[in-house]
């Protein structure tokens, strides 16, 4: 508009058509010295200034980074808002709940919408519940309450024994258990009218409502693709035109995996789901102007080593240098090495080593990738001019002109060619182990006491062999075999590179007569159909299929502990011995527990590594001395005789694989899906709330909505918990199963559903009943009130031991304010927002902490719950608090960010409030940003 501040900023390319906001025509020598990534911070804050939530003030800050640098708080309005359903179907279930609280005080409910375009992928509620010939036959009805249809092969036998004509038994012929919905895949052929009222009804109607209901919601099917694959496939712009404007893409998405897209030169990360809420209802991400760490990469990457080793590698690097909560800006003669893929996969991996973002400037190669995907040559033309002429385009070789953007950087300085394979495990992502090394490391940790590596195995049972029957045969367990080996879809196998060398790593094991046991869970959960067809068109696909790895969907699959229970037989063996079972797979979580209750040890691998543990069978192996497997024949083969060549794998990937993606890929949007294009809902203005729902339910965060009160003291509260080190989101809020003995389990039996209906917490996000019963539900929760693993506390005025949720219930009557007490990196793990939203509808009133993990200290207090800090040096051990003591916590009227509060509990001590600005504070005077956003529309 005329009134506009930056008016005078406003350019046209040559063409004279589109506009856009040159920031070099400040006229300001300190634009050229910010680093690439904070230019786009700088052209968003310009571009959106209107005197409210984005002030000059802030441009000129960001203008002055060099100075303002973790200290000024600035606005950041991202171009377009990303959500999976995990994270989106709850947001989506406030925003309607949001429009029923405004219909009561008399506002148009229709004018609740987001204001940032919003695209919402259904993908992560894929739950593997049979795997290639290891189905005993359909089930005698499906399951009512799945958010997503089950996948599973057709045929009850072993592998190479199939007649039925469900799976690929030569390597002739393409898998066939999983194809589109509309090919009527298994349960879709069994009382199929009952499983669509079911399914469809309690599954994609509320979302269907959303994409008709809600202006500027995109919502894409299930089955099309995994959203990170989606974003960088068919959603990302690079260069983003709206109302005759260009400008650069940017996002941010609710899941932390987000930053994958830093890859393609576009800014985004990871926001928990109260942050998108925000953002979609037009407000800006508030966050410390970030210091940037320039990461150098020079040196060649080793010919055996994948992209996964180059990832984990530079995570080391990254990690041990203490980069938390900054921006981390590519540069050097190495980058120029890395295909757009490895790119996105090091970026993926940015939540890992605890960076805000991993930028990687578009270049050369940024362009010549784009060339072989969706962009035409007219978009790449305007995408290369506008680029360089806000100077946003790198030229890696050019060292002056970068130094120049990154003269007053810390830098890291990174050798590629020091990069060999390593795989992450047992327990945590950091502990990476070379895979040379991995037979001596794993033998260590069953002899080290029980922790992050070890699981203190007696020497007299660390030999211990436990035979069982599998489909007829004997075979044997031992500490250390593989028990399920998944390929899965949202971070690692987005890379052409390493999913062919997987492919073609089968396919020579196939030929040279290797296989994989029968009882292993094998899966194959690719990012999206792209996957799956450049596989299949490089005539991989049926090798893997043999070995097991048949294609089960497209979504979040084993890391989120949507794997179905182990065979009988074998979880009873591992029982039996007490043996440390493994899994391996391609993914970036696996916590103690969260694949399966009775494998106690998971590593991160590539995809071709995960093939090659799951034919060897066991993680104790050196695959260097010992043979990978041995033929009908007894014939030894060894890795390094089926490991296919860096050549091999480039000259495939270049001939078959990129172009035919972006293709395939249209084509498959295109058509769309069947059934979510048939399936019809009301055009009502509000939802059509169905009280027997048990998956959607309209939750409470907006009952007395009208009235604010400032603060009020926190008065003779109790710790619900009282907890460690490195609680993470997963302890609060899991994602997994819902175990039987639960207060979840209970109330969704007194809602008459069986064990086999209660699906996962993930696929349940959208009622707050279950959520709330499921919080802290852990089985890995270690309170300290308890002294062992487990969702139980004490209910310290009885002395009783309970369900988390039964002392909760046992408070709330008695009008009893709760407070947690936690210890370092309170919160660390994956965004989510139910580990905030859970606490709250608990009662739970502040967290004390030794330091939080800063998303998740957001979430807090965007659900208004504040987070308290022990002062420097101090912690409750230090303070000597049981815990058990009444906690008084006072708040004054006029609270700012940063101040300090008494707190007593029979002693007096201080903590900090970490409000980082006074929209921190607005937020949490309004009990949440919720309740914040709703008043703003009375």
């Amino acid at each position: 508009t005329e009134e506009h501040p930056f008016n005078h900023l406003i350019d046209t390319l040559k063409d004279g058509d589109r506009k856009y906001f040159n920031p070099q025509k400040l006229n300001d020598a300190r634009y050229n010295k910010l680093p690439l990534s904070i230019r786009v911070l700088l052209e968003a804050a310009i571009r959106k200034c209107d005197g409210f939530y984005v002030k000059e003030e802030d441009v000129h800050n960001i203008l002055d980074w060099s100075e303002q640098q973790n200290v000024a708080e600035v606005p950041f309005p991202p171009a377009r808002v990303l959500l999976q359903d995990f994270t989106g179907i709850p947001a989506m279930v406030d925003l309607a709940a949001m429009r029923d609280a405004v219909t009561k005080h008399g506002v148009d409910p229709g004018l609740v919408n987001p204001v940032c375009p919003t695209d919402l992928i259904v993908d992560h509620s894929l739950q593997i519940d049979l795997n290639k010939c290891q189905s005993q036959g359909p089930p005698s009805r499906p399951s009512p309450a799945r958010p997503t249809p089950r996948r599973g092969s057709q045929c009850g036998g072993e592998r190479g024994s199939c007649s039925k004509g469900g799976c690929s038994d030569t390597p002739g012929r393409p898998a066939t258990a999983v194809q589109q919905i509309e090919n009527t895949p298994l349960l879709y052929t069994i009382h199929i009218h009952e499983f669509l009222t079911f399914f469809l009804r309690l599954s994609l109607f509320p979302l269907k409502w959303c994409s008709k209901a809600f202006k500027n919601v995109n919502v894409v099917a299930p089955d099309v693709g995994a959203v990170h694959q989606l974003n960088l496939e068919y959603l990302s712009r690079v260069v983003q035109e709206s109302q005759g404007f260009i400008y650069p893409d940017s996002v941010v998405g609710t899941d932390s995996h987000t930053t994958m897209i830093n890859g393609l030169g576009i800014l985004g990360w990871g926001v928990g789901g109260i942050e998108s809420e925000a953002v979609m209802l037009g407000q800006p991400i508030s966050l410390t102007l970030p210091q940037v760490v320039g990461c150098r990469l020079v040196g060649s990457v080793n010919i055996l080593a994948t992209s996964i080793d180059i990832v984990l590698g530079i995570t080391k690097h990254l990690r041990q240098a203490g980069i938390a909560g900054k921006f981390v800006e590519f540069f050097g003669p190495g980058v120029s090495q890395l295909s757009v893929p490895d790119r996105t996969t090091i970026a993926n991996m940015c939540p890992e080593y605890n960076a805000t973002v991993s930028f990687f400037p578009v270049d050369h190669v940024t362009l010549k990738h784009f060339k072989q995907t969706n962009f035409t040559e007219e978009k790449l033309e305007l995408l290369e001019a506008y680029l360089k002429a806000v100077k946003l385009f790198r030229n890696y070789e050019d060292s002056g002109t970068v130094m120049l953007s990154l003269l007053s950087l810390k830098v890291i300085e990174i050798n590629l060619s020091s990069m060999v394979p390593h795989v992450s495990g047992p327990k945590r992502p950091q502990d990476r182990v070379a895979v040379s090394s991995m037979k001596e490391d794993f033998q260590s940790c069953l002899n080290e006491k029980v922790g992050f590596k070890g699981f203190h195995i007696s020497k007299e049972k660390q030999e211990s062999l436990v035979p069982f029957l599998h489909g007829g045969q004997e075979y044997e367990l031992a500490h250390g075999s593989v028990v399920i080996a998944a390929v899965i879809s949202c971070t690692n196998n987005c890379n052409p590179s390493v999913m062919l060398t997987a492919g073609l790593l089968a396919k020579k094991a196939v030929e040279a007569g290797l296989i994989v046991k029968p009882y292993i869970r094998t899966s194959l959960a690719p990012g999206s159909g792209m996957v799956t067809h450049y596989l299949n068109t490089s005539g991989v696909l049926p090798y893997l299929s043999q070995l097991g790895f048949e294609v089960i969907g497209y979504g979040c699959a084993t890391c989120v502990g949507n794997t179905a229970p182990l065979p009988e037989t074998v979880s009873e063996a591992i029982k039996e011995g007490d043996l440390v079972a493994c899994g391996v797979l391609s993914g970036n979580r696996h916590f103690e527990g969260r694949l399966c209750d009775c494998v106690r040890a998971n590593y991160l691998a590539s995809p071709p590594l995960v093939v090659a543990y799951a034919i060897a069978g066991t993680v104790s192996i050196n695959f260097e001395k010992e043979p990978l497997g041995v033929t009908s024949e007894g014939k030894e083969v060894y890795l390094r005789d089926v490991w296919p060549t860096r050549e091999e794998v480039q000259q495939i990937e270049q001939d078959k694989v990129i172009s035919s993606i972006f293709t395939e890929l249209r084509a498959r949007r295109e058509k769309g899906n069947t059934f979510w294009d048939n399936l019809e809902c009301p055009e009502s203005v509000v939802f059509p709330w169905d009280p027997k729902s048990t998956y959607i339910r309209s939750p409470s965060f907006f009952n007395k909505l009208v009235k604010v009160q400032p603060p009020q003291s926190i008065e003779n509260a109790h710790a619900l918990l009282f907890l460690g080190d490195k609680v993470t989101t997963d302890h609060i809020s899991p994602a997994g199963s819902i175990a039987r003995v639960s207060a979840a389990a209970r109330y969704l039996l007194s809602k008459r559903l069986t064990p086999r209906e209660f699906n996962s917490y993930g696929a349940r996000r959208g009622n707050d009943a279950v959520m709330t019963r499921g919080t802290f539900a852990s089985i890995k929760l270690q309170n300290r009130f308890i002294g062992k693993p487990g969702p139980k506390t004490v209910h310290i005025p009885s002395g009783q031991t309970l369900d988390v949720f039964e002392a909760v219930e046992r408070y709330q009557r008695d009008g009893v304010p709760l407070i947690i007490l936690a210890g370092k990196q309170y919160g660390s793990g994956n965004s989510r927002d139910w580990a905030a939203k859970g606490p709250y509808l608990l009662g739970v009133r502040a967290v004390i902490a030794e330091s939080f993990e800063k998303m998740h200290k957001n979430h807090l207090v965007g659900m208004g719950i504040a987070p308290l800090q022990f002062l420097p040096g101090q912690s409750a051990d230090s303070l000597e608090l049981c815990g058990k003591e009444k906690f008084t916590i006072t708040l004054p009227e006029d609270l700012s960010p940063k101040q300090i509060l008494t707190t007593s509990s029979g002693k007096t001590f201080s903590v900090t409030t970490l409000f980082d600005s006074e929209m921190d504070v607005a937020f949490y005077r309004h009990g949440g940003l919720l309740r914040y956003v709703a008043r703003t529309m009375l």
